[in-house]
């Protein structure tokens, strides 16, 4: 499975349904790649790595034709290898805009590794641009993280239209789900954004719903991700059970 997660606005949990989906599946025992495709580096920090140090990051193998095997770092975690990011990667869709086949670069460059990993992982950046257009292509299925609020949702639907423009010019096969995040059972708004959302989209919206944890926003201060920072946190149990749930969704296999 090479899985996509992604929301064109950012602090919809995004990026810690990234690190802890791959943390979960790794810890089940399977070979694990968490590629930090977001400028930002979140997913990258989230596991202790000091970005501005790095030598080389996943900007290298998109702009320079670096091999994705060259820049790979092992975590904390056994099993998961990262594959990160830093700020150095900010300008990178405006250097891809003149490249060759700029929509399939990191398809190409995954291809001679992913065979070693039973799943990859993709945290993308906050925007629907050249990089998320890439992950799209790469991508057999797509996980949308939306958080239980007003503004998160209203984006969904220039989401999806893009979505359906890239399977349909560009050929890419790919099915998608939607993850309710930072739900708070106290709210009326949170609820109300949970029935809009499984009204709208019904069984694409999956069943483990995560609800808001202070513990998992302190993780990436520890440097680990928040299912071991504190296992028996509520979230955590939501996100090894949102890890089995993935793993039951059929594969999109490539003609």
């Amino acid at each position: 499975m090479i899985l996509s997660v992604l929301n064109n606005k950012g602090g919809t949990g995004k990026t810690t349904t990234s690190v802890n989906v791959a943390a979960a599946l790794a810890m089940r025992g399977m070979k694990v790649l968490l590629v930090d495709l977001d400028p930002q580096g979140s997913a990258t920090t989230s596991f202790g790595v000091e970005k501005a140090k790095l030598p080389s990051t996943i900007y290298n193998v998109l702009t320079q034709n670096k091999p994705l095997a060259e820049v790979l770092l092992p975590t904390p975690v056994e099993n998961l290898t990262l594959v990160p990011s830093n700020l150095d990667f900010t300008g990178a869709e405006v250097e891809l805009l003149s490249a060759p086949g700029r929509e399939y670069i990191l398809r190409n460059m995954l291809k001679p590794i992913q065979d070693n990993y039973d799943h990859v992982i993709i945290d993308c950046p906050p925007n629907i641009g050249l990089l998320t257009l890439n992950a799209l292509i790469t991508s057999s299925l797509l996980l949308i993280a939306v958080q239980c609020e007003y503004y998160p949702m209203e984006g969904l639907p220039s989401l999806l239209r893009i979505m359906d423009l890239v399977t349909t010019r560009l050929n890419a096969k790919f099915d998608y789900r939607i993850v309710l995040t930072m739900f708070d059972r106290r709210t009326a708004l949170s609820r109300k954004v949970q029935d809009m959302v499984k009204a709208n989209f019904g069984e694409r919206v999956l069943k483990t719903v995560v609800p808001r944890s202070v513990r998992m926003a302190e993780a990436p201060s520890k440097g680990v991700p928040g299912i071991i920072y504190d296992k028996k946190n509520p979230a955590s149990e939501a996100y090894r059970n949102l890890a089995v749930e993935l793993l039951r969704v059929p594969v999109v296999i490539e003609a």
